[in-house]
């Protein structure tokens, strides 16, 4: 009998809508078979109060909720008799007894049913040393179920609850909607992308076995004794550790896992990755295995010489590059015209005035609206765009996407307000109005404005924090939103800037006191930008985690691109500022400015390219050769591949 994970969070959608069906058709929790072995059946005495990190174990302490509230398991109301059912439970990890045979896996993939591209567990390895002492460290990892689940607070759908029942962390894959974002925050690998279904799914810790006093699938199978499962913290027999860490186990800070560790055995002083990953753990003199940058010839880390892999730039990213790219430059594009007329700047006053400036502004939604289009596009299922707002108490994309949202639609507003003061767009639709409508319309048109101005800035802000991700240390950094900000100063100055400029020229009027305004935002755009890549280049040059990886991969595989791209914006950022402080004009400074905004183009493409393809996540080690190209290569090398149990397709 097979219970998928997407019935078992259905039920649990179920569930919360408060509904159940007639027990007598139901199907059951979980049918224990007469051949069950005394090591399938959970043994937990439960006595631990607190966990390690002084969260209570009872998880009803910190609910408020009823003791006996139905998981609606395959839709049946019934209650399971598991009398620990309400505390936290979790993994326990032997590292010393695992063979890496894969049956864990095997297990979870047959009872989820899941396909063949996905995996709820899987098993991966570092190793170490050199022979005859040649060691490896298999690592079975699946999700931990934390007690501060990032999947949770991240997911903007809110597709994910946290259980009072076992502390299990249930997603349900009908409410997502396949952005992705679980995948980036979650340390483990643990939530599962579809690229076929456009949906994510993840191990809902087999709570339907857990209500009738069955231990995890994955745990039943194991060969070794190296699966455990049970109430947090109470060490199962013949265990001497319940560490919260091992080697290659990202910081178990970041989410608090629910999974503990033994391994006794000594390793070497240093552990690699088989995978592509330029990343291995070094010991520290407190005998606790820490990231380094791996500098070994790698083939797909582009090896130590640097290359351009330009081809690489071009990721399933994509339309988060354009969609990051174009909102920054239509927030910088419209925040300049608009708070410089309310400020009184005169040129921008006139700008305001002038047959051009409602096209300024109707280019600027058409350009964010374009970038939210590519945005959505980018779900697994852009139909259901509409659930992105329905986790705004903590997500930071539901957020962003509120704030952007808004954005459009007071800009939207302010551009229809706008219509009575431009003689061409009230020609052009044929309206009247008279002198109280007109005088009506202009201040509601600033109030929309700067209501968009300050929605934009908003959303600026949730965009940058949904890269702070403790898991991808490349991304947590403030150059983040140093190259967020200075986008949008410099993109919008060059937008704005350009019409602004063009538009008062071809009236006659004096357009240096716009163009020089225009031209410190770039500068200044084009300054923070710099400086916060130089500051990122010294943090991650000095780290010692996956950040500073990515960084040797921006050094070395995509090295000539990196450079290029420095380079050109130096040299924009010394053109930019000598063309702002020798206030040349005519042919001379339309040459230079045209320059200066190809740069600009080129080089904010280029750098957002990189910052996506580069960053390398805390994930556990994986040995999957259909989703590792580099542990293939490596199983070739060595001659794991020559073995048939291993299954790499066209070896000899």
């Amino acid at each position: 009998m097979a219970t998928t994970n997407t019935a078992l969070s259905n039920s649990v959608a179920t569930a919360a809508a408060g509904e159940a069906t007639d027990c007598e058709t139901q199907k059951p929790l979980w049918e224990i078979r007469s051949e069950e072995q005394p090591y399938a059946f959970l043994s937990d005495s439960g006595n631990e109060r607190q966990n390690r990190y002084g969260q209570a174990i009872d998880l009803l302490e910190l609910s408020g909720l009823p003791a006996e509230r139905s998981l609606y398991i395959n839709e049946n109301p019934a209650v399971g008799s598991n009398p620990h059912r309400n505390k936290q439970h979790g993994f326990f990890f032997t590292a010393d007894n695992c063979i890496g045979c894969h049956a864990c896996e095997a297990a979870c993939a047959e009872k989820n049913e899941t396909p063949p591209h996905l995996a709820f567990r899987s098993v991966g390895y570092i190793e170490g040393g050199s022979f005859p002492d040649y060691q490896r460290l298999n690592i079975s990892m699946a999700c931990n179920h934390c007690d501060d689940p990032v999947c949770l607070r991240g997911c903007p759908t809110a597709a994910y609850t946290k259980h009072a029942e076992y502390g299990a962390v249930l997603q349900d894959p009908d409410t997502c909607f396949g952005c992705g974002y679980c995948t980036w925050v979650c340390p483990y690998n643990a939530p599962q992308l579809d690229p076929i279904q456009g949906q994510v799914s993840k191990c809902n810790m087999c709570v339907d076995r857990l209500e009738v006093g069955l231990k995890p699938a994955c745990v039943s199978a194991c060969v070794g004794n190296a699966l455990d499962f049970g109430v947090i913290e109470n060490l199962p027999p013949n265990r001497e550790q319940a560490s919260a860490s091992i080697p290659g186990f990202p910081d178990p800070q970041i989410t608090r896992p629910n999974i503990r560790f033994q391994q006794t055995r000594v390793l070497p002083e240093e552990m690699r990755r088989p995978d592509a990953m330029p990343v291995k753990y070094h010991k520290d003199d407190k005998g606790r295995y820490r990231p380094l940058v791996d500098r070994r010839k790698q083939a797909h880390a582009g090896g130590p010489e640097r290359r351009w892999n330009l081809a690489r730039l071009s990721s399933r990213e994509n339309p988060l590059v354009l969609f990051t790219l174009s909102s920054q430059a239509a927030i910088g594009a419209v925040a300049l015209p608009l708070l410089g007329a309310l400020l009184g700047v005169e040129s921008l006053q006139q700008f305001q005035h002038s047959a051009a400036y409602l096209p300024l502004a109707i280019a600027s939604l058409l350009l964010v609206g374009g970038g939210l289009l590519a945005s959505t596009s980018h779900l697994g299922k852009p139909r259901r765009f509409y659930r992105g707002f329905n986790n705004l108490r903590h997500s930071p994309v539901s957020r962003e996407g509120l704030g952007i949202a808004v954005f459009i639609a007071a800009l939207a507003l302010h551009i229809l307000l706008s219509i009575p003061a431009s003689g061409w767009a009230r020609d052009l639709l044929g309206g009247t109005y008279g002198p109280a409508g007109a005088a009506i319309a202009a201040p509601a048109a600033a109030v929309c404005g700067v209501l968009a101005v300050a929605a934009g800035l908003a959303g600026l802000y949730y965009m940058n924090r949904c890269y702070r991700i403790k898991a991808r240390p490349f991304w947590d950094h403030w150059q983040t939103g140093a190259g967020f900000g200075g986008n949008t100063l410099s993109l919008g100055a060059l937008l704005s800037g350009s019409t602004i400029v063009a538009t008062l020229a071809a009236s006659g009027a004096d357009y240096r006191q716009a163009l020089s305004l225009a031209g410190a935002l770039l500068v200044l755009g084009l300054a923070l930008e710099a400086a916060g890549l130089a500051a990122h280049a010294r943090a991650m040059a000095s780290a010692e985690h996956e950040g500073a990886a990515s960084h040797y991969m921006q050094q070395t595989a995509f090295g000539n691109t990196y450079l290029l791209r420095n380079g050109l914006l130096g040299l924009n950022l010394l053109l930019a500022a000598a063309l702002l402080i020798s206030g040349i004009d005519g042919a001379a400074a339309l040459a230079g400015w045209t320059a200066v905004g190809l740069l600009l183009i080129a080089t904010s493409v280029i750098g957002r390219a990189l910052f996506y393809v580069l960053v390398i996540p805390t994930t556990m080690p994986g040995a999957f050769f259909w989703k590792n190209k580099g542990f293939e290569e490596h199983a070739r090398e060595i001659g794991l591949a020559d073995m048939p149990q291993v299954g790499v397709v066209g070896s000899r």
